[in-house]
């Protein structure tokens, strides 16, 4: 009997498929960038960078230079972009692990160009653009959003052009990021993609090339190909999983790459009114039995999901009763039969003819399959098949 009592198992044969698969559908003429930030969402950032590459990703996407550090360490030496902010404090490691990074302002590129030009080197980065999602990056506003009248459209294109001039950066690429791309409405994510295009005109008329332009995350890979330009970025698609409910699934073909398994520690019989876990908060309506299962909302099972969420037991869902724990959950399998110690009990994914899906975990707490996997923590090992 395997020792582990908690395990995510990651099949990397369906992040190759869903790779191909991305591939197939994506513009010849893009590079396909695959999205590793927050530990490859839930799945292991080493393993499925390694996977990634050898399936036909030319470069990768991370969030924080942490993040493109431990690549590098690793031993990968495709470009590496950092979507969020890095301080130019971290000037030098960026240097020192050839790492690109993304510009949101003048003011922080000014800082990055002067700690290039102290270290005698050069930065790479991409600009951001902020075309609707309202987070990061420079902000042109071809619409007159904005009462106060100003061009913003101009201002953007001279903060553009002022990045541009300043010595030790750079400029390998520019970008924008879709906030409704999975909507079944692609009317403001098609307005983003107007906007960004003509931003890109407006620079292009001032002299600016990018050799990178990008926008395309996993759904709009699937569902815009228009915007694939030079590079697409996908992200929970290469993970087997669609970007919403939304998205037309009959585009392209993904394979979940995770399940989620753990095993009975406990059985128990109990009779009817007896209660379950802390608070109280859940009562036997009959004689049953109670297996505890050794998994919990430290290793990323979620609390919402205390006398509401379900775990597969021999092919059969078993309700999940009273709090969920921090290292142990309990399951009603009393309407199942020939239950055993340390029998494997299956979070997400199949058993026998039966599954649970992400998704399923996923609408049962109100939030999305990117949260569900990104969220199961490191100390629930992940075994690569």
């Amino acid at each position: 009997m395997d020792s582990q009592l908690v395990w995510a198992e990651v099949d990397l044969k369906a992040i190759a498929c869903n790779i191909r698969e991305l591939r197939r559908i994506t513009s010849p003429y893009a590079r396909l960038m695959a999205v590793v930030k927050a530990n490859a969402y839930g799945h292991g950032l080493i393993e499925i960078t390694r996977q990634a590459i050898h399936s036909g990703a030319e470069f990768l996407g991370v969030a924080r230079a942490s993040e493109g550090i431990q690549l590098r360490k690793a031993g990968f030496d495709v470009p590496v972009l950092i979507f969020s902010y890095t301080s130019p404090a971290m000037a030098g490691k960026l240097v020192e692990f050839d790492l690109t990074q993304s510009i949101c302002s003048y003011k922080t590129a000014k800082a990055f160009s002067a700690a290039a030009h102290s270290l005698g080197k050069k930065i790479k980065i991409h600009i951001k653009v902020d075309t609707g999602m309202g987070r990061l990056g420079l902000l042109p506003d071809r619409l007159g959003l904005f009462s106060s009248g100003k061009d913003t459209m101009k201002n953007a294109v001279n903060e553009a052009e002022s990045i541009a001039c300043l010595s030790g950066l750079e400029l390998e690429g520019i970008f924008t990021h879709f906030a409704t791309a999975d909507s079944m409405d692609k009317s403001f994510a098609e307005n983003q993609f107007e906007v960004f295009i003509d931003f890109l005109n407006q620079l292009r008329i001032a002299g600016m090339e990018f050799p990178v332009k990008h926008a395309a995350n996993s759904a709009a890979v699937i569902e815009m190909p228009e915007t694939h330009l030079d590079m697409v970025r996908a992200g929970i698609s290469i993970y087997g999983l669609y970007p919403s409910n939304e998205t037309d699934k009959s585009r392209i073909a993904l394979k979940p790459a995770m399940e989620l398994k753990t095993r009975i520690i406990h059985l128990k019989k109990v009779p009817a009114g007896f209660k379950i876990s802390y608070g109280a908060t859940y009562e036997t309506r009959k004689p049953t039995t109670i297996a505890t299962v050794s998994i919990g909302y430290a290793d990323g099972f979620n609390r919402l999901l205390s006398s509401r969420g379900y775990m597969l037991v021999r092919g059969h869902k078993a309700p999940v009763v009273g709090r969920v724990c921090m290292d142990l959950t309990m399951l009603d399998v009393g309407d199942i039969p020939d239950v055993e110690l340390e029998e494997e009990v299956v979070v997400f994914g199949k058993q026998g003819s039966s599954s649970i899906t992400v998704d399923e975990i996923a609408s049962n707490l109100n939030t999305i399959n990117y949260e569900v996997v990104s969220t199961i923590t490191d100390r629930v090992p992940r075994l690569y098949l």
